[in-house]
């Protein structure tokens, strides 16, 4: 899977692909970091904490500058997707909690 030696986009779509199961697959161990902070988290008020996102955003664009692509880009789904890990855990907090 090296895009410089692609000569056809079904090639790019292939490696697209594959990228994308590999993606859902590190997301799923993300999230599985989630349930563990829901599990070990005291009270549901510490589910959310803005200087954490703010530091996980930051070293999110970090490494993407570091790798040539645009942090701007990846800031911005790197908030989407704290969101989204925030909401996951507070649900997954109120499940274990319950």
């Amino acid at each position: 899977m090296n895009p410089d030696d692609y000569t056809t986009m079904a090639q790019v779509r292939a490696g697209v692909d594959e990228l994308d199961r590999q993606i859902v697959a590190l997301l799923a161990r993300r999230f599985a970091h989630m349930r563990a902070a829901a599990r070990i988290k005291p009270e549901r008020s510490h589910v959310r904490d803005e200087p954490r996102k703010a530091q996980v955003i930051a070293n999110a664009r970090a490494e993407a500058e570091r790798l040539g692509i645009p942090g701007d880009v990846i800031a911005a789904l790197w908030d989407d997707l704290v969101e989204a890990s925030i909401a996951y855990e507070m649900a997954e907090f109120d499940r274990i909690k319950a």
